[in-house]
């Protein structure tokens, strides 16, 4: 959400501090990390605003680099995913925040629809939705930049 590293790591050592202040408040019946996500997302949320910052791209994103090895290693396919890794990066530049912020917990945190929901406060057939056209828009974002799509 926040674009670069350093904003995410304030966001997160703030979210940290607003979920210590707050843990009086937190339901043992409900799971941790939704609760704690919603903290962070909504944190995340109020800087953006107050430091009216923009999404920015980022040439490498560590969470996808931990991903697990090709079995075809050498320049060309590092170059190949790395061109890849970019032009997700401007398509998911150029969707809204909405859009946006839906895609990176599905698929780059890997939260389930039951959790999406929890943390940004809607019913989960609303998640499917959101999540069924902010995967369109991403598609049309990679079109205008003339990404060929499957």
């Amino acid at each position: 959400m926040m674009g670069n590293d350093q904003d995410a790591q304030d966001a997160l050592q703030e979210a940290f501090i607003k979920t210590y202040d707050t843990l009086h408040r937190y339901d043992l019946r409900r799971p941790f990390g939704p609760w704690f996500f919603q903290i962070l997302r909504n944190q995340c949320r109020d800087m953006l605003r107050s430091r009216k910052a923009k999404f920015k791209v980022e040439a490498l994103d560590e969470r996808l680099e931990q991903r697990p090895a090709d079995v075809e290693r050498g320049p060309e396919r590092s170059r190949q995913r790395n061109a890849a890794r970019e032009m997700l990066w401007q398509g998911l530049e150029l969707i809204g925040t909405e859009h946006r912020e839906i895609l990176v917990l599905k698929e780059l945190e890997g939260f389930r629809y039951t959790e999406i929901a929890q943390i940004l406060e809607i019913p989960e057939g609303t998640v499917a939705s959101r999540l069924y056209h902010a995967r369109h828009a991403l598609r049309d974002a990679l079109l205008g930049l003339n990404v060929e799509y499957p």
